[in-house]
């Protein structure tokens, strides 16, 4: 029969919140795209009672010169896990420190706060470069048995925004 151990604690975690946003140069900057993030964990604490608020934030960013590095991105998003702070707040602060590591042409960041107190949230902010302009959108028709909807709604210049 095998034998159970536990498993040690690590003397160092292998990763750990930080504040820090490490990027990398933009490997395409002479074309606008969007990079897309998903983070359907978030959470901090409410500010006047300390109990958890989570939330579900998607991050679009048309790059200039640099890239958000993903691993830094995860850190800096759970550095929030024990701060209090108001969902308007949290939302800004994330945006303003994203501008300021990446300088992008454009970044959007909607957040989803679910449902404390019997009122769900929205808080969507965005921030476009100075004299940055987006492309015109190519409206392309579908693929059969695919969705346009999903492809548009992505891009910062959509008609659909």
């Amino acid at each position: 029969m095998p034998t159970r151990t536990q498993r040690a604690k690590p003397a160092t975690p292998p990763s750990t919140p930080s504040r820090q946003l490490d990027t990398f140069e933009n490997p395409a900057p002479e074309r606008d795209y969007v990079i897309r993030f998903d983070i359907p964990e978030f959470t901090c604490l409410c500010p006047l009672t300390g109990q958890p608020d989570f939330a579900h934030f998607l991050i679009e960013v048309v790059a200039d010169r640099y890239c958000v590095e993903t691993k830094s991105l995860k850190q800096y998003f759970w550095s929030y896990r024990n701060e209090g702070a108001f969902h308007e707040k949290v939302t800004n602060a994330i945006l303003s420190d994203l501008v300021k590591a990446l300088a992008p042409r454009f970044v959007r960041i909607s957040a989803d706060w679910y449902v404390r107190g019997g009122i769900r949230t929205y808080v969507t902010t965005e921030h476009r470069k100075r004299g940055w302009k987006p492309a015109p959108f190519v409206h392309l028709a579908p693929l059969p048995g695919a969705s346009a909807a999903g492809a548009e709604a992505a891009l910062p210049h959509s008609p659909a925004r």
